[in-house]
């Protein structure tokens, strides 16, 4: 029922001189906007190893479950700042760079893998929970570690700007674990510590475990493992204090759950096989079903 009532909670939830006459265009856009109609594009911010939600593939060009849902985005502000030839301008962003690229303005839309918790509401907004995942564990199949208590006295990796260090830290103080904790610049490189055999384990969001292991096809040689550490809904990042483009976010998935394409989009990210050949067979959590469900109810109310 909380995790329920959070998602119902989350769904309520110009530098470049113009001409004259654009000017009178944008008349009305918020700052944000106005900056996307001048420029004609949207800047969105990706992830190089963030799978499902936003990847490279064989061709190194951006993709992910997370990366569709921006686009539809785009698609609306395209019809807010009429500008049917909007383009779009990925930019590369890390676990640790993503949150000061939204307030720096070097990115209209973080499109990843970031948790929406009150500490970060307070700096930047975010769309509606798009997935909800939980801080465990990766070790090697032959490894004894059952649960994060079984790692007393050794080593960890977590990546750098992320949840989930807080929870491991956490964890270990209550529990008087002394671990060793390193940290990795993304995800990749965390993964590679834990393969090359320099750490014990390696601790990040469930479902982003289970991408790496898929990307690497290791399912021989790495299991995730242990209870829940933290609870993380994810959702899309754009600036705060910015009512306009929130509104946007939020007509966006209105929209996408009026059309029913929402459970479908989660289908084709998490239970088909990807773009890139893996497959995570993950099925869709009944309250995250349910929260698309609600917004899907709410539509005829609100338009």
């Amino acid at each position: 029922m909380r995790k329920e009532l959070l998602i119902a909670g989350a769904l309520l939830v110009t530098a470049i001189a113009v001409r004259t006459s654009e000017a009178q265009e944008a008349a009305g856009l918020s700052p944000v906007l106005q900056n996307i109609k001048s420029n004609h594009k949207v800047r969105l911010g990706y992830r190089e190893s963030s799978i499902p939600f936003s990847f490279l593939d064989e061709a190194k060009r951006p993709i992910g479950y997370s990366l569709e849902l921006c686009e539809a985005i785009v698609e609306q502000i395209s019809k807010e700042v009429d500008d049917p030839g909007l383009g779009v301008e990925y930019v590369k962003v890390t676990s640790e760079s993503r949150i000061q690229a939204v307030l720096e303005d070097k990115i209209d839309l973080e499109c990843g893998s970031t948790t929406a918790n009150a500490e970060r509401t307070k700096r930047v907004a975010f769309s509606l929970v798009i997935f909800i995942a939980g801080t465990k564990l990766m070790v090697p199949k032959s490894s004894v570690v059952r649960d994060i208590s079984d790692l007393r006295g050794k080593s960890i990796v977590v990546t750098k700007g992320t949840t989930n260090e807080e929870a491991i830290r956490s964890a270990a103080s209550r529990l008087g674990l002394a671990l060793r904790i390193e940290q990795g610049e993304d995800h990749e490189q965390s993964y590679g510590l834990l393969a090359s055999g320099k750490v014990d384990a390696f601790a990040t969001d469930d479902i982003l475990l289970y991408g790496l292991i898929a990307r690497h096809r290791a399912q021989d040689r790495f299991r995730v493992t242990g209870d829940l550490l933290s609870y993380e809904p994810y959702g899309i990042m754009f600036r705060k204090g910015d009512e306009q483009l929130a509104n946007v976010v939020e007509r966006t998935f209105r929209e996408l759950a009026a059309n029913h394409d929402l459970v479908p989009l989660y289908h084709k990210w998490f239970v088909s096989r990807l773009p890139t050949g893996e497959k995570l067979g993950v099925p869709i959590a009944p309250e995250l079903e349910q929260g698309f469900n609600v917004l899907d109810s709410t539509q005829g109310s609100t338009d």
